[in-house]
């Protein structure tokens, strides 16, 4: 049995191992993808203390070599379910098998939704960002898209117009969704243009983006557009429904918990972006990391 399980291998449950592993808790780290989390698809991070900049994935490796140096161990798997047996608790993965911990830290994350199209896969990290506040920096005299039409789609369109040549704001309604105070300060951005009634229809087959396909909703007209960077702000998805039995999610889906990390249930903590939470950065990650692992050893230690 562990002491602390952590599903997740993002920046905060990687942090989470850390801060463990220190307190002298076995610890088994289970992650279904790639280690890092959504920082891996940053080409460059100038906002992480103590690097003036890297990539996300060199950050994402620094993060996992100090973790299983540490000693954590590391399983490849698809959390299924959480159970709650009092005394310790039971992971189970979609390979069948079973995990026993007398705590668990939930830290997996949410994944920002992608428009669907063929090639996007190729331009992630590549021409396609999700974090205009990452990223935006990099497109400084450019010409960028922002797909996307509510309060934070809004909110990355007045930070890129703040640098770019020319924000085009490409929002499949024939409205924003956006609260009107930000629509108004778009409204004043001589560089800000919005495409109502509009979606992109497709990508580039091939490196680097230089133009996106767009097509008007109402005459299926589509036309290509120049840019020279595409962001997506059409929300993020939690992935909790495997942990409802044990963590309260709010009316979003995420885990309905505080700064403090706590779930409804004793020895299960939550950490990163799959909680409720107003910032969403690779700091407030880390730090919900440190934050999730010292109180599941004062849990722990309390037993």
């Amino acid at each position: 049995m562990y002491d602390i399980i952590i599903v997740g291998a993002g920046p905060a449950g990687l942090t989470a191992a850390i801060y463990a592993r220190r307190a002298e808790k076995s610890v088994l780290l289970i992650e279904k993808g790639a280690f890092g989390g959504q920082i891996t698809f940053s080409p460059k991070v100038e906002n992480y203390p103590g690097f003036a900049s890297l990539s996300g994935t060199e950050l994402a490796d620094h993060f996992v070599e100090q973790a299983l140096g540490l000693g954590a161990d590391v399983e490849i798997e698809t959390v299924t379910a959480i159970e709650d047996c009092g005394s310790h608790k039971v992971v189970r993965t979609e390979d069948g098998n079973a995990y026993e911990g007398k705590a668990v830290i939930i830290a997996a994350g949410a994944k920002h939704r992608h428009l669907g199209l063929p090639n996007e896969e190729i331009h992630l990290g590549e021409g396609i960002s999700f974090c205009a506040v990452c990223d935006g920096a990099f497109y400084k005299g450019k010409t960028v898209a922002l797909v996307g039409g509510g309060n934070s789609a809004l909110q990355e369109a007045i930070l890129l117009s703040e640098g770019c040549e020319k924000v085009y704001v490409v929002q499949n309604l024939d409205f924003l969704t956006g609260e009107q105070a930000l629509q108004d300060i778009l409204q004043k951005r001589t560089n800000v243009e919005v495409l109502l009634g509009t979606v992109v229809e497709a990508l580039p087959a091939a490196a680097p983006l230089r133009s996106v396909t767009l097509r008007r909703v109402a005459d299926d007209h589509t036309y290509d557009l120049a840019i020279d960077g595409l962001f997506v702000a059409i929300g993020l998805e939690p992935e909790n429904t495997p942990f409802a039995a044990v963590a309260a999610l709010d009316e979003r889906g995420y885990i309905d918990a505080g700064e403090d990390c706590l779930t409804t249930t004793p020895g299960v903590f939550v950490a990163g972006d799959c909680r409720r939470k107003a910032v969403r950065q690779v700091t407030t990650a880390t730090g919900d990391g440190a934050v999730a692992a010292i109180a599941a050893c004062r849990y722990i230690d309390s037993l």
